[in-house]
């Protein structure tokens, strides 16, 4: 594009007067003393391609140069001493908004590399003009984007304990222009948790309408799909469908198999769902690399039949190992907490599945005393998967990584990305650094449909992660959840560090993410 100079503006520039000059001057200076040069680093770009040396210069909170580069006067320079440069990670499944208000710092996603979170996950989300308020009056150390859930919209419009039916047309309806509203503020579409009773209940042509508001708001949707064991396929074939019918992409959360007896065909799930790619489908997954989940003890009972014996002896049998799978948190018996389920069946002197079901019904009973209780009453960490779907489904072309964590209890919440980067990486060479990166960056913005993230390229905002390839690791523990990970050197937010030397810095620079 040509521009033309008109001759009064030459005019005015030729009358500025040394005064103005002067002060353009200071002005630049000024502009100088806040650009960051961060030199003699290998730069993983997001993109996938080889790592090269070189240099990044930040200036305000964008990256505006990358290459050869000389400090400029007066310039901070980061010396990297080799070290891998690349984009801040992108969380695309994310619980961890709720630990903000406790953690401003936000240290147990800083301390593994992450960036933005995307919240608003299995259902149940925030409001934008909540989200609005809180990062107007709460700065924080990451930036979120979210979602909005089927769930929360269920519970505004047919109420929060009228949730075990199917909607009414009218019902339907009304939520239907509360997710046009939130999407037009800026959500990035609509999330379910099909699993869970909140939206268990909800048939498939309730989920399909919303879908489609979505789908013409240009957003995205994102789903904890209806089943992750005995009618895995079938919820597998529903989000399909849902991307078949909108045309817009859709996202498998977490995926996993979660039930013994269907271990080992990852492989079948993963050829369903390219043969969808290849209808046009723009299907894609995320994944967190343990073979634990965590969640309520309700799952276990994908019928909702919590005081069946047969059903629970199936769970014990099939969906979780009870000597593996440890209460988090039980508010009925405190002492509980840190418990295996067949420690506590022993100690009652009964049988896991009889356990399980009483387990279930003290929690309701407590929830019913209880209604003005505010934490969560039951959570388990469940072991049910197996390493080689994992692995499958974590190398698939078109998964990305997330944590699906919160600060604690789960070892996920502090140390999911450096996980990847020492355990699948460095140990078991399952990938490489450039390839583990990209589902960390570049995918992962991609797939939620994040702009200017996500690479290291001149123009986009400076979210970065410097760190040592040879002693990241995480350290988190079931037992130490919080425990930090190590070889994360320093983090920056949108061109301030918020992370160095393990530690917080006390900077927030945080900011809501809309799409």
């Amino acid at each position: 594009m040509r521009f033309t100079l008109s001759y009064a503006l030459l005019f005015m520039m030729l009358c500025m007067t040394a005064q103005d000059l002067s002060a353009q001057t200071k002005q630049t200076n000024s502009t100088i003393q806040h650009s960051q040069l961060i030199r003699h680093v290998k730069i993983i770009d997001g993109t996938g391609r080889l790592a090269f040396e070189g240099s990044v210069r930040i200036q305000d909170d964008k990256i505006s140069a990358i290459g050869e580069l000389e400090p400029i006067k007066g310039e901070q320079v980061i010396e990297g001493k080799g070290l891998i440069l690349c984009p801040g990670f992108i969380d695309t499944h994310s619980h961890h908004y709720s630990n903000l208000a406790k953690d401003p710092g936000a240290l147990s996603t800083a301390n593994q590399g992450i960036t933005t979170i995307v919240i608003g996950q299995d259902g149940d989300s925030y409001a934008m003009d909540t989200l609005e308020y809180y990062f107007k009056h709460r700065p924080v150390a990451v930036n979120v984007a979210t979602y909005t859930g089927q769930t929360t919209l269920r519970e505004l419009v047919m109420g929060e304990d009228d949730l075990l039916r199917q909607a009414k047309s009218e019902e339907i309806g009304k939520m239907k222009l509360l997710l046009e509203h939130e999407l037009e503020k800026g959500s990035l579409g609509l999330s379910t948790g099909l699993e869970y009773e909140g939206a268990f209940y909800s048939s498939k042509e309730e989920v399909l309408e919303l879908a489609k508001v979505t789908s013409t708001q240009h957003g995205r949707y994102i789903s904890h799909i209806r089943s992750e064991d005995i009618t895995l396929e079938d919820a597998v074939d529903e989000i399909i469908e849902i991307g078949r019918t909108t045309r817009m992409p859709v996202q498998i959360s977490h995926i996993k198999i979660g039930m013994k007896d269907k271990w080992n065909r990852s492989n079948e799930i993963l050829k369903k769902l390219d043969e969808a790619r290849n209808e046009g489908i723009d299907i894609t997954a995320d994944i967190y690399p343990y073979a634990y989940w965590n969640s309520t003890l309700k799952v276990l009972f994908p019928k909702r039949d919590y005081n069946d014996l047969n059903s629970a002896r199936f769970a014990v049998d099939q969906l979780f190992d009870a000597s593996e799978s440890v209460l988090v948190n039980y508010a009925p018996i405190p002492s509980y907490k840190g418990k295996t389920l067949s420690a506590i069946a022993q100690e009652r002197n009964e049988e896991p599945a009889v356990t399980l079901i009483k387990l279930i019904a003290m929690a309701a009973e407590f929830k019913k005393k209880n209604p003005t209780y505010s934490g969560s009453i039951e959570t388990i960490i469940g072991k049910s998967m197996l390493d080689v779907d994992i692995n499958h489904f974590i190398k698939w072309e078109h998964s990305n990584i997330c944590s699906d964590g919160i600060g604690g209890g789960h070892p996920r919440g502090y140390g999911t990305f450096t996980r990847v980067l020492g355990k699948y990486v460095r140990d078991e060479h399952l990938m490489s650094l450039e390839e583990a990166i990209y589902k960390m960056t570049k995918l992962s913005a991609d797939h939620v449909g994040i702009k200017n993230r996500g690479i290291v390229s001149v123009g986009n905002y400076a979210d970065l992660v410097l760190f040592n390839p040879n002693t990241v690791k995480d350290n988190a523990t079931f037992e130490q959840s919080k425990a930090l990970s190590t070889g994360i050197e320093m983090v920056w937010l949108n061109g301030q560090v918020i992370y160095k030397n393990q530690k917080s810095t006390g900077k927030y620079p945080g900011v809501l993410l809309k799409k």
